[in-house]
């Protein structure tokens, strides 16, 4: 583990659009932050996109191929809390139970049809107006268009 439960962190996703902040969960699902916090350090977000962007839904980024098929070469299992698909999560992307790797999506608005199947790890605090600018993007319909790109996510830790 490369993070402290004891410590709050915080993820500055910088996008092409601007800025959001997202407070991360690590006291309550300490391995999907740890994998976020890796990935994040490691540089592996810079300059992906979020390549499926359905409004008043989710935006998903965190894959280098753009494709939504694109991992971390790993996976791990599900951490699921009392916490709640509401509006403005950062919650995992998976293909099913267990699967969870890079991937991760931001929603728009409640999705609690989602509550149990992906593990919510943290929440924005800022910038729901820009998630709410990214743009519209489904990379089945139309492959060639790429999405917003995030230039960089940095973490802090207190």
């Amino acid at each position: 583990m490369i993070i402290d439960t004891s410590k709050q962190y915080t993820a500055v996703i910088e996008t092409e659009k601007g800025n959001m902040v997202a407070e991360l969960f690590a006291k309550d699902v300490p391995v999907t932050v740890n994998n976020f916090v890796f990935l994040a350090r490691e540089g592996f977000y810079d300059g992906s996109t979020f390549h499926r962007v359905i409004p008043d839904f989710m935006a998903q980024g965190g894959d280098p191929t753009g494709t939504g098929m694109g991992t971390a070469g790993y996976h791990f299992d599900d951490e699921f809390t009392e916490h709640k698909h509401d509006a403005g999560v950062l919650s995992m992307a998976n293909s099913g139970p267990n699967t969870n790797s890079a991937q991760f999506f931001i929603t728009f608005t409640p999705q609690h049809g989602l509550d149990g199947k992906h593990t919510v790890f943290g929440r924005l605090i800022e910038g729901m107006d820009v998630l709410e600018s990214l743009t519209p993007r489904d990379p089945s319909q139309n492959p060639q268009f790429e999405g917003d790109k995030i230039l960089r996510i940095t973490i802090t830790e207190k």
